[in-house]
Formats: structure tokens, C-alpha cells, sequence
């Protein structure tokens, strides 16, 4: 997503799928100052989504900006019949790496997933009864009291 995009975005309700795990940074006043400015800005927008939204664009211009570097080995032929060889710069290791990420952090999720599902009905049928509270209580038998 580009730059240019995320206003659109912001302005409409778009929202990705999240992983399980959660990431902490500390920003600088600056670029904290910033963010808070753009939570005003976009009301509909939690400075953690808005974190998430420029990270996303910013790693996105970053990827398509990696250098092409020419390898020796011819993967196709352009229109012309020209050959076109292989990228052997950073950008295809880099997308590499992300798929495989991908697939570690969708299974993650689906552990994290599973493990709740399986976890909840246990503390549902163990958990006791909740008592409301003394006071709710006490108030109700005086209520009751006053009645006869």
C-alpha cells in the first residue's frame, strides 16, 4: 500500500488480519507527536492502527525499492527474445523470507487459536457462579424487607 493510499484507507474502514503476537516501541517525541496528531486527524483510527497502516506502507516503498542485480542465470526472454536473467539482489531473498514468515505466524495464530478454543469451555464449566456484590446484595434484602 502506498502513502497516498493509506489516506484513502483511513478515511473508509480497511482492515488486515492481525498476528497473535504484539510488538512495543518507543517512539521519538516527534514521531509520537505525529502519530497523535494523525488520531485527531482520523478519528476513526487508534494510533496503533495507524502505526500499523505506515509501517505497512513504509515496508511495502521499501521492498520495491530493494536493487535488481543481475545473476547469471536466464530465467525468460523478454517480447524481443532478449534474455532476462535473474535478481539476485536482496528483493527476491526478502520475499522469500516474508512468505516463510507468513506461514510460521499464521500457524502461531492458529496454535494460539485452537489453544483458546479448547481452554474456554473448560473455564466456562469450572468457573463459579458470580455473587453480585455486597452492596447489591444488602440493598436487595432491605428492598425485600420493606415489601412485607
Amino acid at each position: 500500500m502506498k502513502i497516498k493510499e493509506l489516506l484513502q484507507a483511513w478515511e473508509g474502514d480497511a482492515s488486515q488480519p492481525l498476528t497473535a503476537d504484539e510488538y512495543r516501541l518507543r517512539l521519538p517525541i516527534y514521531e509520537a507527536a505525529k502519530i497523535h496528531a494523525l488520531a485527531e486527524l482520523y478519528p476513526g483510527r487508534t494510533p496503533e492502527q495507524l502505526m500499523t497502516d505506515l509501517l505497512s506502507a513504509a515496508l511495502d516503498e521499501l521492498q520495491a525499492h530493494f536493487p535488481y542485480v543481475k545473476g547469471d542465470r536466464i530465467v525468460a526472454q523478454d517480447e524481443q527474445g532478449d534474455p532476462i536473467y535473474e535478481d539476485t539482489g536482496p528483493g527476491p531473498r526478502f520475499h522469500d523470507l516474508i512468505r516463510a514468515h507468513v506461514e510460521d505466524l499464521r500457524q502461531h495464530l492458529r496454535q494460539r487459536k485452537n489453544a483458546h478454543a479448547v481452554a474456554a469451555p473448560a473455564a466456562a464449566v469450572a468457573a463459579p457462579a458470580r455473587r453480585k456484590p455486597a452492596a447489591a446484595r444488602t440493598a436487595r434484602k432491605a428492598k425485600a424487607r420493606g415489601r412485607k
